[in-house]
């Protein structure tokens, strides 16, 4: 009877929670495997990591195309005669510039077209400067590869003093650092002689005379 009771004792102690004391201290400090601060921010970091990744990969931006638009500019050209004009240029992407001429009041026949250094015209069409030139070279015809960038050729009036061309030039771009806007175009009292004329001005002015009218190349107004 007495081990009976020996060994129903020994069970309750067994079985019975541990003393507060323990239980308190074991949550004040719990062993480090099972510490909440470690395991927690080992997780909340990998949890952002792979939010970020995700998000990222969610937003990132598609690579962008380009579509270069057409790039337009004018001229009006005024001079102290009573020849007048209008002049436009239009570039695709970054092929060569097409130029249409409408120029009134000139005498029948050719008359030297040129692009000019300088958008100034404080003093008439003379402060333009000289053709555009930035290679250096002497002055040529439109297809030769000696001759200035502004070296534009001739446009030829018919007999009521009117002359219409096109022109498709590669040396005088809108943009870049060879761009033409901000230069002026100028039209010439008589025709070129493309520096093949022999005469002193050949290889710089192509012999083409006086400035009847000139205007500075300005960009458009998008569309």
């Amino acid at each position: 009877m007495q081990a009976a009771l020996a060994a129903m004792a020994a069970q309750t102690i067994l079985l019975s929670p541990s003393p507060p004391s323990q239980f308190s201290s074991s949550l004040r400090h719990p062993p480090p495997f099972l510490s909440s601060s470690t395991f927690h921010g080992s997780s909340l970091k990998l949890t952002r990591q792979s939010l970020t990744l995700s998000v990222s990969a969610a937003t990132a931006p598609k690579p962008l195309t380009v579509v270069a638009a057409t790039k337009k500019a004018v001229a009006v050209l005024k001079g102290t005669s009573a020849v007048e004009g209008v002049v436009t240029l239009t570039q695709e992407d970054d092929g060569p510039t097409t130029v249409k001429v409408r120029v009134t009041g000139l005498t029948p026949g050719p008359h030297g077209f040129h692009l000019h250094e300088f958008g100034d015209t404080t003093n008439g069409c003379i402060s333009t400067g000289a053709h555009f030139n930035p290679n250096n070279l002497t002055h040529g015809a439109p297809e030769d590869e000696v001759r200035h960038a502004g070296d534009l050729g001739n446009i030829v009036a018919n007999a009521d003093g009117v002359a219409e061309a096109t022109i498709v030039d590669k040396q005088i771009p809108l943009t870049g650092p060879n761009a033409v806007v901000g230069r002026a175009l100028v039209v010439h009292e008589l025709e070129d002689d493309l520096g093949k004329g022999g005469h002193e001005l050949s290889l710089t002015t192509g012999n083409a005379g006086g400035r009847l009218a000139c205007g500075v190349v300005g960009l458009t107004v998008p569309v």
